[in-house]
């Protein structure tokens, strides 16, 4: 069933939830959260798509906010807000209510939501496209306890990674880390079947892909090892190589959907990695809405690590040839400073046995 509204309120819109939940005979709201979406008129069919989808495991009010731009500045003067009520079969197994916003009234889209939340059940935030850098101050995210963003949607996803971790409030997530979920899940199992010291690993997909960068920072955060990244023709990752004291430890996947996992002295295994829709990737994130410290780590560390890399080449002045042949096990700079003076003292003492003679 569904219910327009045209230059309507939010009590308006109460109004007809309820009417259109008499109409199909289910009264009672039998949700357990409420989803606000945040888009654009462009992505507001696949985001509501991929919601209703979830809604089959994760019952829920979902509010989808479609900030409309006038085109002239006449337009920009008239403050509007137009409604579709959706229940029953049209919304899922909850209801659905898209937002258009005109005028002004795109500045206020909190004073929109906050009529229409559930009450008494968690919020969660997410915005396909757009996302803010820091979510939590955003006046959307301050309702919320969950706050999603993507940054595979982004024009430089390595740079929102990095204002991310200086923004990062307990309850932020991104569907980027989502992704590397079942990744994570068989790297953390096939280490538990060896005992070795990893040595160094390399992290192998598209170029400019957030989660091959996210997987490396959780590897790097995680194993506290060097960790390098190459480029390759994807799609997504590609592949994880593990260098141990006990041999390779490989994950590849070439195509997308099957990978295999490459163990020293055991038998190669066929292993389910297909790369999972948006809608599940949003059913994941709806079952915990706990924070996330997992990943707060692993951005963190891994921004770290990308603002030290400056200061950690610089004292390769003098080339060394051994150290430059092996890009993951690079050594400290300490130890390289530690070995210079010893390599010059060794250079210097056949030129003082010449002289003497």
């Amino acid at each position: 069933m569904k219910i327009d509204l045209t230059d309507t309120t939010a009590s308006k819109i109460n109004k007809a939830l309820v009417q259109g939940r008499r109409a199909i005979g289910t009264p009672a709201v039998g949700m357990v959260l409420t989803l606000v979406i945040v888009t654009d008129e462009e992505n507001a069919y696949d985001a509501l798509k991929a919601a209703n989808e979830a809604s089959r495991e994760h019952p829920s009010r979902t509010l989808v906010v479609v900030k409309r731009v006038s085109r002239t500045p006449r337009d920009r003067t008239k403050s509007r807000l137009d409604a579709e009520v959706r229940v029953g079969a049209d919304a899922g197994t909850g209801e659905t209510v898209v937002l258009r916003l005109y005028g002004d009234v795109v500045d206020h889209a909190q004073s929109v939501v906050l009529p229409l939340l559930l009450p008494d059940a968690p919020v969660v935030v997410w915005w396909p496209v757009d996302a803010p850098l820091d979510p939590a101050n955003d006046p959307l995210g301050a309702l919320a306890q969950r706050r999603v963003t993507d940054t595979y949607a982004a024009e430089e996803p390595v740079r929102d990674l990095t204002a991310r971790a200086g923004t990062y409030t307990p309850g932020d997530t991104d569907l980027s880390w989502t992704r590397i979920t079942p990744w994570r899940s068989m790297l953390a199992a096939a280490l538990d079947q060896v005992v070795c010291q990893v040595r160094g690993v390399e992290v192998e997909g598209e170029e400019f892909n957030p989660s091959c960068e996210l997987l490396a920072m959780w590897l790097a955060d995680r194993l506290d090892v060097p960790v390098r990244r190459s480029v390759s023709a994807g799609p997504g990752l590609t592949a994880v190589r593990m260098d141990t004291d006990c041999g390779p430890i490989v994950l590849d996947r070439a195509d997308g959907s099957l990978a295999t996992l490459s163990i020293e002295g055991q038998p190669d295994r066929a292993v389910a990695l297909k790369r999972r829709e948006t809608a599940e990737l949003i059913a994941e994130e709806l079952r915990r809405l706990d924070p996330d410290d997992t990943y707060a780590s692993a951005l963190r560390y891994g921004v770290e690590r990308l603002n030290a890399k400056p200061a950690r080449q610089e004292p390769e002045a003098g080339p060394d040839p051994v150290a430059s042949e092996d890009p993951v096990a690079v050594p400290e700079p300490v130890e390289e400073a530690a070995k210079a003076p010893a390599k010059k003292a060794t250079r210097k003492a056949p030129a003082k046995k010449a002289a003497a003679k």
